[in-house]
């Protein structure tokens, strides 16, 4: 309602416009102005609790300007039961509206005289049994009402003081001894809330950064950044050579062959070639004559001394499937080469 603020700083009456939830705890009259019944007021109810309050009932259905940014048009009235919602299931409140034929507004129970005014067209009244009349139409139905036993005050029409209501003059005049008569705790402000009709100001990303429960990963991030500055600072021991990813010599070689035969499992494979490095060995290291076979050449070592005939521990390996067989056969193998070379 920027023009209700407008007048009221006109006349002095201090007025402010409240963009975050923090401004409701305040002792000035708080005025609320929810587009839709489905406005959810518990939190704005928790904080205004005891204190001069005057929620507006929302009325017209309104429309972007598509020649102002910024302004809105009137659309058409919004449905009875949007309005009547505004506080359930707290409070239960119906909401209806009759041609006012601009008959005067009659003030009730101590209301100032000056609220005496033309309705406005449609008029837009309420009803709850939660309710005292303070201004109503000819017929007695509700303009202004108050909860009982509280500073809480609900006006049907936002025609009494939005800017299409205040144009007038008399309007203008009823409009400030309305806000006046609600003010009942005296404060000498006005706050108009913009909070609860999607006008209030986004909470800072920075701001929530300080706040839980984001400060504790705030706090970490901050300790991680001093570390990491801190090792930037200050080396933490010798430096580390790099190591290659493939190493040099015939160790790294063997190794790498090995992976891939353990990879490719065909490790129980190697039997008979162990076998044939060894016959090969023996012919040298023995004396094996260069013109035998090698069928010749294991009979020939099957002569020498010892208990384990060679041609036995070939077909052994020759045989071997899997990794545990080869393994022995060659361990078979190797021993009996340590047993002829002593």
């Amino acid at each position: 309602m920027p023009a209700s603020s407008s007048l009221a700083r006109a006349t002095g009456r201090h007025p402010r416009v409240v963009r975050e939830a923090a401004g409701w705890k305040t002792e000035d009259l708080v005025i609320a102005t929810p587009d839709h019944g489905a406005t959810d007021m518990t939190k704005f109810m928790a904080a205004r609790r005891g204190r001069a309050t005057l929620i507006v009932l929302p009325k017209w259905a309104t429309i972007a300007d598509d020649k102002t940014s910024g302004w809105v048009d009137v659309g058409g009235l919004l449905p009875a039961f949007d309005p009547a919602r505004i506080l359930a299931p707290a409070a239960v409140m119906t909401v209806t509206r009759r041609p006012s034929g601009a008959r005067v507004l009659q003030g009730v129970r101590g209301a100032p005289r000056s609220l005496a005014v033309a309705a406005p067209q449609p008029l837009q009244t309420v009803g709850s049994a939660a309710l005292r009349p303070l201004i109503t139409d000819d017929a007695g139905r509700i303009v202004l009402g108050q909860f009982y036993r509280t500073n809480t005050y609900i006006l049907a029409d936002p025609d009494l003081l939005n800017n299409h209501g205040i144009r007038r003059l008399d309007h203008a005049r009823v409009a400030l001894d309305l806000l006046d008569f609600v003010n009942a705790t005296g404060a000498r402000g006005i706050a108009f809330d913009v909070t609860l009709n999607g006008l209030g100001l986004g909470r800072s990303p920075l701001k929530l950064a300080f706040e839980p429960p984001f400060l504790a990963m705030t706090l970490a991030i901050v300790a991680a950044l001093a570390l990491v500055g801190w090792q930037a600072l200050v080396r933490f021991g010798a430096p580390r050579p790099p190591t290659r990813a493939i190493a040099f010599g015939k160790t790294a070689l063997i190794d790498n062959s090995a992976m891939i035969v353990r990879k490719a499992g065909r490790e129980g494979m190697l039997g008979g070639r162990y076998a044939a490095l060894i016959r090969e060995r023996a012919r040298t290291i023995l004396g094996v004559p260069a013109r035998l076979t090698d069928d010749e050449a294991d009979s020939y070592l099957d002569k020498l001394r010892g208990t384990t005939r060679f041609s036995a521990l070939v077909a052994d390996a020759a045989r071997a499937e899997h990794r545990t067989d080869m393994l022995a056969a060659a361990q078979a193998l190797y021993q009996w080469q340590q047993e002829k070379t002593q």
